[in-house]
């Protein structure tokens, strides 16, 4: 008999490694754009520069202890693929921790966040985006990663206090996941989804075996912000991503129409983003959000991006109940590393090669942004 291992997530980075440089460049301390930040935008999207990015449409706020919360999120995210929540359970305390002890990282001196610097073939620690390597110019940012525990960059870069800083991280992951589930569990219900219906999700519906990254993102104040870009368009390969942003504005949102949304900062509230894989689960009726970063010439931003997906092994593919003859089955069985395995090649083309069939009306083509359907 075969034994068949299971890769991890985080052997995918090591099998497909991507030449992202080194981030040896303090961008606070810099009075002009360097060339090399002059950003390009894809063809497949609306330019970043356009003076008329809507401020007058907002994404859905939704307001989680309402009786009419289900509703809500499951009309948001047929149409948006992505709202923002309140009372969402997450201690206001936590996340003001969590967006302290991001700044207090990021604050650290270069070489010092160096000591910590994610390895060419590796996932974790301090450095650019892995996105980067999809576009020819610099993005106006920093960033770390967190895969499973953060102790050993912790211990490198806060040798007396590093524990402190785990634990926050760790209390941090705890209250996203809980949030995440209950989440998914409502937006599928919209869809009359029930938990037999989704196999791996364990006994009781609680995703014990999930998988998650947490990714924490500095966008430094920008001397010329309308030539830069803190991060590039795309949409995330997990089930769902829920980002807290402090109070400073940033992320934009792809509508209907081809045109970016601001997502306006909400004191207190989260974020929560359709990612590729409910995409394929739902079908397409919940659309992947693409979504990009903007900076300023005034304030520094922060955010904060949990990403939830399933485990390494549990095969993804349209819910039975979501394909009918009229909404055919848009896409193959696949497991999350072997989607960010084809993502690592392929980036904002990944779902358009695996489809199966056109796009339900409905649903979001990374591809065909000029023609977009939400």
């Amino acid at each position: 008999m075969t034994t068949t291992t299971i890769p991890k997530l985080t052997d995918i980075y090591k099998t497909h490694p991507l030449d992202i440089p080194t981030n040896k460049l303090n961008l606070d301390s810099l009075q002009q754009l360097p060339d090399t930040y002059d950003w390009i935008q894809p063809d497949a999207f609306p330019s970043f520069r356009d003076p008329n990015i809507s401020l007058s449409d907002s994404v859905p706020l939704i307001d989680l202890s309402l009786p009419n919360a289900p509703h809500l999120i499951g009309n948001a995210l047929k149409t948006w693929g992505v709202f923002q929540v309140i009372n969402h359970g997450v201690p206001i305390s936590l996340l003001n921790s969590m967006e302290s002890f991001t700044n207090t990282l990021f604050d650290l001196p270069s070489p010092h966040k160096l000591k910590a610097a994610r390895t060419p073939d590796g996932v974790t620690g301090y450095g650019l985006p892995r996105i980067s390597t999809f576009f020819p110019k610099r993005m106006w940012s920093e960033g770390f990663t967190i895969v499973g525990s953060p102790l050993e960059h912790f211990q490198k870069l806060w040798p007396n206090e590093y524990s402190k800083y785990c634990d926050i991280t760790e209390e941090y992951s705890r209250e996203m996941k809980s949030l995440c589930g209950r989440v998914i569990w409502l937006a599928l219900g919209e869809l009359g989804i029930t938990r037999e219906d989704v196999n791996w999700a364990e006994a009781n519906g609680d995703f014990k075996t999930s998988n998650a990254v947490i990714q924490l993102n500095s966008y430094p104040v920008c001397p010329d912000p309308d030539r830069a870009m803190g991060l590039g368009a795309h949409t995330d390969t997990s089930l769902l991503t829920i980002l807290y942003q402090n109070n400073t504005r940033g992320l934009q949102v792809l509508r209907e129409g081809n045109r970016w949304v601001m997502v306006e900062p909400v004191t207190g509230a989260l974020v929560v983003q359709v990612g590729d894989l409910l995409h394929i689960l739902t079908n397409g009726l919940y659309p992947s959000s693409a979504h990009q970063a903007v900076v300023n010439q005034n304030r520094k931003r922060i955010s904060i991006a949990y990403f939830f997906g399933p485990s390494e092994s549990a095969e993804i593919s349209p819910l039975n109940k979501l394909v009918t003859p009229t909404q055919p089955l848009l896409y193959p069985t696949v497991t999350w590393t072997e989607y960010l395995r084809k993502k690592a090649q392929l980036f904002n083309n990944t779902l358009s090669s695996i489809r199966l069939s056109a796009p339900l009306t409905g649903a979001l083509d990374i591809n065909d942004h000029n023609q977009v359907k939400v």
